[in-house]
């Protein structure tokens, strides 16, 4: 019969077993090494962050940009039905679904969608979950407008709105929350997961 020794014991006992919400977490500096590139992604997650709350902002109040004053979503605008409903003009092959999902619910849930992801994306928490959910919404936001069968396209496949969904993931698969914002401690409270 074989003798186990006390030390033997112990390297078994340190083979760390737990789950990443329990306290094992990778933080950016682990995966990208250089604090300039750190800085860059922050910078990029502040760009995006600030795309989304400006969208929010302009059409809740109507500032002028995007969406006139009587247009604002406080004066009974609807900022997500006239998106939707334009792109059932022309010859858009996905027009007519979006005109025909078009409603009050779709106003709620596009502006609560811009507010979250923004506010996520400038705190640097919850990155995740503003990375599919944005994506998601650039990808119907694409849809609505398909270039392939608009006027004034300068690109029949891709636009925006493919530059700035892999903006967003790859600011969250480098968990750019970590500079210049509370990824760090958000990642210790959630761990890896989609929460992060």
């Amino acid at each position: 019969m074989a003798t186990i020794h006390h030390n033997e014991v112990s390297r078994v006992h340190d083979i760390d077993t737990r789950h990443p919400a329990d306290g094992i977490v990778t933080y950016q500096e682990e995966i990208v090494r250089s604090v300039w590139a750190r800085r860059a992604l922050a910078v990029l997650r502040f760009v995006m962050g600030w795309t989304f709350i400006w969208a929010f902002v302009d059409k809740l109040f109507g500032l002028g940009f995007a969406t006139a004053s009587e247009k604002a979503w406080i004066n009974g605008g609807t900022p997500a039905q006239g998106f939707m409903k334009g792109g059932a003009e022309g010859d858009n092959p996905f027009g007519q679904f979006f005109a025909n999902i078009a409603g009050t619910w779709s106003d709620w849930l596009f502006m609560f969608g811009l507010l979250g992801i923004g506010v996520a994306l400038l705190a640097g928490a919850g990155l995740k979950i503003a990375a599919w959910t944005g994506s998601l919404l650039l990808f119907f936001m694409y849809l609505a407008q398909f270039p392939l069968y608009a006027e004034r396209a300068t690109n029949p496949i891709t636009d925006s709105h493919w530059v700035e969904a892999v903006a967003l993931i790859v600011v969250a698969a480098t968990y750019a929350g970590d500079t210049w914002g509370v990824g760090k401690w958000w990642g210790r409270k959630v761990g890896n997961g989609i929460l992060r």
